[in-house]
């Protein structure tokens, strides 16, 4: 029987100038920023783990901190080291949420480990913790169009059409993490992984 994995430190991946806010790339801060919102927790800046950190109970009574680190996402790793050596955290007690390409606007996956999958948050963060094995819920954000390259993708705003999914994927983000933290992440998978939401244009 696989060991019970119940999130501690939930980090969101983005970039911290208001320039990124709502690109996709940031999605990892909305989807924190959702679950500080729902739980009633408040934002503020630690300079000590270079991020913004948010604490409290969560609905199922454990004592839980959400961290958006403000290095920039290539040195996202340093926070999140950071956080887990002064409040002693498990590794594999940290879930990260960020974007990615691979999966389609309209779906969210979540593992319990992995490679980073050429994001820079994601590597930077296996450095500093000397492994991947920790969960992560991914957030599909779509490929590029053709038009335009990966990066121009990446750092630009969703469609008006794709804006309506990704405010619904981000509650349904909420649920999973609220899913994880009540019955683990395993749990979590087998429930929120198959799920697609359609874009109406």
């Amino acid at each position: 029987m696989s060991k019970l994995i119940v999130p501690e430190l939930i980090v969101g991946l983005g970039n911290p100038e208001s320039r990124y806010d709502q690109t996709r790339h940031n999605i990892g801060f909305e989807a924190v920023d959702s679950l500080a919102k729902t739980w009633g927790f408040s934002w503020r800046e630690n300079k000590r783990f270079q991020g913004l950190v948010a604490e409290g109970v969560s609905p199922y009574g454990s004592k839980m901190r959400l961290l958006k680190p403000l290095t920039y996402m290539n040195r996202s790793g340093q926070a999140v080291r950071a956080v887990i050596d002064w409040y002693k955290i498990a590794p594999d007690s940290v879930l990260v949420i960020y974007d990615d390409m691979d999966l389609p606007v309209g779906r969210l996956r979540i593992r319990r480990s992995g490679s980073a999958g050429g994001h820079n948050g994601m590597k930077s963060i296996i450095a500093h913790l000397g492994k991947q094995d920790f969960p992560r819920l991914r957030i599909g954000i779509g490929k590029s169009d053709g038009k335009r390259q990966t990066i121009g993708h990446v750092l630009g705003k969703f469609a008006p059409e794709e804006q309506k999914v990704i405010e619904e994927m981000l509650d349904i983000s909420v649920k999973a993490v609220e899913k994880s933290l009540k019955e683990g992440v395993e749990k979590a998978m087998n429930i929120y992984n198959s799920k697609q939401l359609k874009i109406e244009n």
